[in-house]
């Protein structure tokens, strides 16, 4: 018996919204390293004030997330991710102009929740344009932009930096790499939304009730997460490893490309429930070698540093199979209507455990060390697999649509 062709997922339109994706990301991440010596330079700020400054902006995000669902549900999607996409892009002109720490503070609260609403309409922007059959797989591809933006970005903020170009100069080329992103952004061709009737407000338009379980889940796994690429450089001096927080990055965006490749795929064929607690389960044996080598520092320092770097490929090879087989179990549970609120219950749920792990990191390594911390984040690992195989895995099962 003949199997039907496999619907089309490489059209233009997926390929205009992966170069818009890339590019985004690319002018965030760009940025993300320069900030802190940005405003030490500029406004002689503390180490302290650096890390209130710059949590405003995920903060900002995390907030505009659940209201950015509601608008992309209500309006066309399309509309609402091009607005929001335009209005990013157009945050970048007024850095230059910022002279106050005060006016820095508020630019960065409303880069903060731009940024919220273009990735969340833009998350569900992509849905919308490939075949539900082949969503993991495309999910994973997407996915794959915003890693080499990770890798790349960077990379590319501190060479243009460590060459003595100016903040103006990497503030003008995220502007420039922004409006480019945008011109591949409106060129998706998006299918139109039949006008949404006029619903009462309820809890449900803002977050999806029937993924909150998966939330909590995924929330658990984000914390060690949220740890790791916030002190890493730190964890490295403890370790005696001196210069290698890019190469720690690149090479977790390395695994986390080459498990995209074929999680998708496992995904589409029925097996999201397998993907999710083999991926968690590699990044569990990852967390607690990352604490276990800790205690061997003083001993076998070549040990530590190989395993330091393996850590980083596992993580990324785990958090790359349950980043797209979480984003399609929260589509899976919602009706196409309420796709946005799907991916901003997703997103804030990811946001939310990187929130709690900037503040859990830093207080519990300062009171018991990074071993130890870390060796918690192992314990977490488990706590929201066994949750996951006990709770929102078969609730999913149960529940999901399609």
């Amino acid at each position: 018996m003949d199997r039907a062709p496999k619907e089309k997922l490489l059209t233009p339109s997926f390929f205009f919204a992966c170069f818009g994706n890339f590019l985004l990301f690319f002018g965030f991440y760009l940025l993300l390293p320069v900030l802190p010596v940005y405003l030490m330079e500029t406004f002689h700020a503390t180490s302290s004030q650096v890390g209130l400054i710059l949590s405003c902006y995920v903060v900002a995000a995390l907030s505009i997330r659940p209201f950015s669902g509601f608008l992309a549900d209500r309006f066309q999607r399309k509309t609402v991710y091009l607005l929001g996409y335009g209005l990013f892009v157009a945050a970048f002109i007024a850095y230059p102009m910022v002279e106050t720490m005060l006016l820095f503070v508020l630019l960065r609260v409303l880069h903060g929740l731009t940024f919220g609403m273009v990735t969340t309409s833009g998350n569900t922007l992509i849905v919308d344009i490939m075949p539900s059959s082949r969503r993991g797989e495309g999910l994973g591809y997407f996915g794959i932009a915003n890693n080499l933006a990770m890798a790349a970005g960077p990379m590319i903020g501190l060479m243009l930096l460590d060459a003595g170009h100016s903040y103006n100069m990497l503030f003008y080329t995220a502007l420039i790499c922004g409006i480019v992103g945008y011109g591949f952004a409106a060129n998706i061709k998006a299918p139109i939304k039949p006008r949404a009737a006029s619903e009462p407000l309820s809890f449900d338009r803002f977050f999806l009730k029937k993924g909150l379980l998966a939330g909590v889940s995924l929330l658990l796994m984000a914390i060690p997460y949220g740890i790791t690429t916030s002190y890493i450089a730190l964890y490295a001096k403890v370790l005696h490893i001196h210069g290698t927080t890019g190469l720690f990055f690149s090479l977790m965006a390395l695994g986390l490309i080459a498990s995209r490749t074929f999680a998708g795929k496992l995904i589409d064929r029925g097996k999201l429930v397998h993907v999710i607690v083999s991926g968690q389960t590699v990044i569990m044996l990852a967390f607690g070698l990352f604490g276990l080598i800790g205690f061997l520092t003083d001993h076998h320092l070549q040990l530590v540093s190989f395993c330091f770097f393996l850590v980083s490929f596992l993580l990324g090879v785990g958090y790359g199979m349950i980043f797209p087989a979480y984003n399609t179990l929260f589509v899976d549970l919602a009706p196409n209507n309420r796709r946005a609120t799907a991916s901003s219950t997703y997103l804030t749920s990811w946001d939310l455990g990187i929130g709690i792990g900037l503040v859990f990191g830093a207080n519990l390594s300062g009171w018991l060390g990074f071993p130890i911390t870390y060796e918690v984040g192992t314990i977490l690992v488990l706590v929201s697999t066994l949750f996951f195989l006990r709770k929102a895995g078969p609730s999913y099962l149960i529940n999901k649509l399609r």
